[in-house]
């Protein structure tokens, strides 16, 4: 028994490393927009969980595809069912660094203009991505955002040609996460 008492603070000592800081998230918010000439098409999913690692600027997403929300069920159904496929494939995912990322002090108010870097994968396929970030530290919360344009035919979504005219080739996404916590407190 004294033998696990000793080893007891070796475990926890890594928790409360003040060098050892990592956000989360589980509220962030990923909407996407296509604008066509026919028709304009919007889709929101609040359930997106999102880890930052500020020592490293390491920061992964991860999100269900059955999550987006329409205005309309039948392009949920169609977007579901037709386009990314989600019984094949559920999730989409985010693995990048933020460009100086590992400079930032979560306790220095301001406004930082930074860059991620990384894959993206959706539909079963990985690419490369580079996309502004804006990250906002006040009173020791750290809010983000970031807007970025995706091509479907990198992802090898196929847009049937009957309907081809009323979705954008071009999808612009948008990201919001209005807090990050402090992992250990989740």
């Amino acid at each position: 028994m004294k033998y696990i008492l000793l080893y007891i603070p070796f475990l926890i000592l890594p928790f409360f490393s003040s060098g050892q800081l990592k956000l989360f998230t589980k509220t962030a918010v990923i909407s996407f927009s296509s604008k066509s000439p026919l028709e304009n098409i919007e889709a929101r999913n609040k359930n997106v969980l999102s880890v930052w690692d500020v020592n490293t600027g390491r920061v992964e997403f991860s999100l269900l595809m059955r999550e987006f929300e329409f205005k309309k069920a039948l392009m949920q159904e169609h977007f579901n069912e037709d386009y990314v496929e989600s019984d094949k494939y559920p999730k989409a995912f985010f693995k990048g660094v933020i460009d100086g990322g590992n400079t930032l002090s979560t306790e220095a108010d301001g406004i930082y203009n930074v860059t991620i870097n990384g894959t993206l994968t959706l539909h079963g396929v990985q690419r490369q991505i580079s996309a502004p970030v804006t990250i906002t530290i006040k009173n020791k919360t750290v809010s983000a955002k970031s807007e970025f344009t995706v091509a479907l035919a990198d992802f090898n979504i196929k847009i049937p040609a009957i309907v081809a005219n009323n979705i954008s080739k071009q999808i612009k996404v948008q990201v919001y996460i209005a807090e990050y916590k402090p992992l250990a407190n989740r």
